[in-house]
């Protein structure tokens, strides 16, 4: 089976806010909350700050979890209300089908794969002149910075994941998709988008995350974007893999977990 969880965060409490600064702190906890071998688990988890004095930490798991020791030191566990609520995934998987539309909400890690970085790092410099010549180099994953990359890359890989963003009724073209291209994974297939609708999606957060681990070593840094809007689902065992495995990277740190909501006046 599959579960879908909601935890409230108490962001005023000294756990509270090293879990809130550190998502490698909150994927451990996320961890300790699953029976027996996490190994075997696919975990998506993503923290949902749109009220900062109530956050809300989802995560997905394959087995049954047990979130009483976030409840305890980094939430309310003496308070009224639900704390913690796990809820079976399987109602909503069994709603998915072909022209099905729900509105949903992504935290994702947009990303490309460079052989050349236009401004590198002193650390990628130093990998490239290390590189022997004529020899295939590993491509370096930049971040999109722009939100107009950042949707392009939604908007271009969201056929794959078994589903397409509706024409939008009323609002204007999202700024920059209008000349939007963009390369697939495989940097051999580019695809243009029609330069006159806009769609039903928008950024409602970015982020830039920045620690290390365990308190020492080299700086881990990536940058999150968080996507809502309205879905339409077109292929149903396509998107299914993306709601149970995940979009994109960064998955260990509250990126790639897919949620969606039934549309205001739809049945089921």
């Amino acid at each position: 089976m599959t579960y879908l969880s909601r935890i409230r965060i108490n962001p005023l409490r000294a756990e509270s806010r090293v879990l809130l600064a550190n998502p490698r702190a909150m994927h451990a906890a996320v961890v300790g909350g699953i029976p027996g071998s996490p190994d075997r688990e696919r975990l998506l988890w993503r923290l949902d700050a749109d009220n900062p004095h109530r956050p809300y930490l989802f995560v997905l798991t394959r087995s049954k979890p047990d979130w009483t020791h976030i409840v305890e030191k980094a939430g309310w566990p003496d308070a009224e209300g639900e704390h913690a609520a796990v809820r079976d995934y399987t109602t909503l998987l069994d709603q998915i089908a072909t022209g099905r539309e729900f509105a949903f909400r992504l935290t994702a890690n947009p990303v490309q794969n460079t052989q050349n970085p236009t401004r590198p790092t002193s650390a990628q410099a130093a990998r490239i002149a290390d590189d022997s010549e004529g020899k295939r180099r590993r491509g370096f994953r930049m971040a999109h910075r722009t939100a107009p990359a950042q949707l392009d890359w939604f908007l271009t890989r969201a056929e794959r994941w078994g589903f397409e963003i509706p024409v939008s009724r009323t609002d204007a073209p999202a700024p920059g998709l209008a000349q939007a291209t963009a390369d697939s994974d495989s940097g051999a297939e580019k695809r243009a988008w029609d330069p006159n609708p806009a769609r039903e999606i928008r950024i409602t957060a970015h982020r830039r995350h920045s620690f290390t681990k365990n308190g020492k070593g080299p700086r881990v840094t990536f940058h999150s974007v968080t996507f809502e809007g309205r879905l339409r689902v077109t292929n149903p065992a396509a998107f299914t893999t993306r709601l149970l495995e995940g979009i994109g990277p960064a998955k260990a740190y509250g990126c790639g977990l897919l949620t969606l909501a039934p549309l205001r006046g739809q049945q089921g």
